[in-house]
């Protein structure tokens, strides 16, 4: 099947990248016919008008980022991303591996270290991560989960092989534009979704909820959950507030919470509450000053104290950071074997450890040809991609490096997949990532049949970032159950995310470190910002 003249898809040419639409003939794939068809019966000018009024859904509902003082709507694209059942049933069982290893190396690392007894990962590797917090060793968790939430970076590189990019499982954020995006993709393109038997995800509220009440200390039926936000100028508020609300659980920032006799309590108009689970949407610096800095408003005092003492679940697990060490990442393949005796199902993308003498070698002959990225770096922030760095940024990043091998990594330049994405000059392919979200019960890995997509907006650009100019787009995950006969509004445009904060929020879900930061300096700078009532998380006087 090739493209028709005269169409929204007319001029559309796959580049040399895997585009999951079309191979390089202009054959449609399978999982995109309907999604193929469906645009094809539009004129340009429809499929123009639709897009404008997804961005006015989400200029609406405060779905929106700041761009030289302005605020506009989040980029989401008009084009969903379609992934076959075929792919999705490699795609979920190798994050649930990845996560089960991740969370086998965790308690290992804050345990026994047999890893590192046996010769698996250097002693000083760990002792020199940013993210290794003696202070966590000894907590242990209620059901032996640290990484309740995990986002596992996915790329598919120039041969269609899905690869882990990197593992988020420190404060992984992003769900809530998956929740956001798919509601209002439902109400686009209604009829697609029951046809294509995509997969929901509107479920995950609900399962972050469980898990993390299965998580609680000791045996109580029904735990009080918090959600613990840095408040209304992180730059992932959004998402804290959507999550509070759909999983009916009480919003709260630092202030809220107070702790007494290693017990946590809430402050609320009938006194206080004790807290069993906190979700935590603070990074571990900012979470307790007695422990960690002395001069974060962010967390309260005493909270890491009460988890050591088994009275309080912190999720997701401090000091998990290490686990997102890009070092630690190049052994994920030989921590799986060890922990799981299993082959990793996803692989790694080939990386030098520049710390290691003959690697940095190797890639100082070939900086210009490699990405070079800091072991602690986020958003994309950092990242020197080789073939379109200038000589100053080459030399800059070869000084580093000799000053710091420890803390840089390289890979070769991945030629991440493209997908259709409606640009001012019509369809284009676009490169793009994927962020599927799991959670972790204890008993169970759950993975969310989607997950976050960031496309790189900029012609051939290949940083995908939302912090870098790059937007979103929903996830349809085929293998759910078809309609027969005439579609019904599918169940989820009826989900009523709406109304979540009145205030538009900036939409960097990987940068939420730097909002924190932000934060704590507003406050200092300009007071009590307004107040935020934990029973909706709408801001108040």
């Amino acid at each position: 099947m090739t493209a028709d003249q005269h169409t929204p898809w007319t001029g559309y040419q796959p580049v040399q990248a895997w585009d999951e639409a079309m191979d390089l003939e202009g054959r449609v794939r399978d999982p995109y016919r309907r999604v193929y068809h469906e645009i094809d019966r539009m004129s340009g000018d429809d499929l123009y008008s639709r897009a404008e009024a997804l961005a006015s859904t989400y200029l609406a509902q405060g779905v929106t980022f700041d761009h030289a003082g302005e605020e506009r709507p989040f980029p989401l694209d008009i084009v969903p991303r379609v992934v076959g059942a075929e792919e999705w049933d490699i795609i979920s069982p190798g994050v649930a591996q990845r996560v089960r290893t991740l969370e086998a190396f965790l308690a290992d690392v804050y345990g026994s270290q047999h890893c590192v007894n046996d010769g698996l990962v250097p002693r000083r590797l760990i002792a020199t991560s940013q993210y290794f917090y003696r202070s966590a060793a000894g907590i242990d968790p209620a059901n032996g989960v640290r990484a309740h939430v995990s986002g596992i970076d996915l790329v598919r590189d120039q041969h269609g092989i899905w690869r882990v990019l990197e593992d988020n499982v420190r404060v992984p954020s992003g769900v809530s534009y998956v929740l956001s995006n798919r509601r209002a993709m439902s109400q686009m393109f209604p009829d697609m979704f029951g046809a294509m038997g995509v997969r929901p995800v509107l479920e995950y509220s609900q399962r972050l909820r469980a898990a993390l009440a299965k998580s609680a200390p000791g045996d109580i039926d029904d735990p009080t959950i918090v959600v613990l936000t840095p408040g209304v100028f992180n730059s992932a508020y959004y998402e804290h507030s959507l999550l509070a609300r759909t999983m009916g659980v009480e919003l709260v920032e630092g202030r809220d919470l107070e702790t007494h006799n290693g017990r946590v309590y809430m402050r609320t108009t009938a006194g206080r509450r004790r807290v069993d689970v906190i979700y935590r949407r603070v990074d571990d610096d900012f979470l307790d000053p007695v422990t960690f800095r002395p001069d974060s408003a962010l967390g309260a005092p005493g909270l890491v104290h009460a988890a050591r003492l088994g009275n309080v679940t912190i999720a997701n697990a401090i000091g998990n950071g290490v686990a997102d060490d890009k070092l630690i990442y190049t052994y994920m393949p030989e921590l799986t074997r060890y922990y799981l005796g299993e082959d990793p199902i996803l692989p790694n993308v080939d990386t030098w450890r520049l710390e290691e003498d003959e690697a940095r070698e190797e890639v100082m002959d070939r900086l210009d040809e490699l990405v070079v990225k800091p072991v602690d770096g986020a958003g994309g922030k950092g990242v020197i991609i080789g073939p379109k760095a200038s000589r100053s940024e080459l030399d800059e990043a070869r000084a580093r490096i000799l000053e710091d091998p420890r803390g840089w990594i390289a890979q070769p330049v991945i030629q991440l997949s493209t997908v259709p994405t409606l640009t001012d000059d019509g369809l284009e392919p676009r490169h793009v990532d994927l962020r599927p979200f799991a959670i972790n019960d204890g008993d169970d890995v759950w993975v969310l049949p989607g997950g976050l997509t960031r496309v790189a907006l900029a012609r051939g650009q290949l940083i995908v970032n939302s912090s870098q100019g790059g937007g979103s787009k929903d996830t349809w995950v085929l293998g759910g159950e078809r309609q027969r006969g005439p579609a019904s509004p599918p169940p989820e445009s009826k989900v009523d995310l709406a109304g979540i904060s009145a205030v538009p929020q900036a939409a960097h879900p990987d940068d939420i470190e730097h909002g924190q930061q932000q934060q704590q300096q507003q406050q200092q700078q300009q007071g009590e910002p307004k107040r935020v009532d934990p029973t909706n998380g709408a801001p108040t006087c």
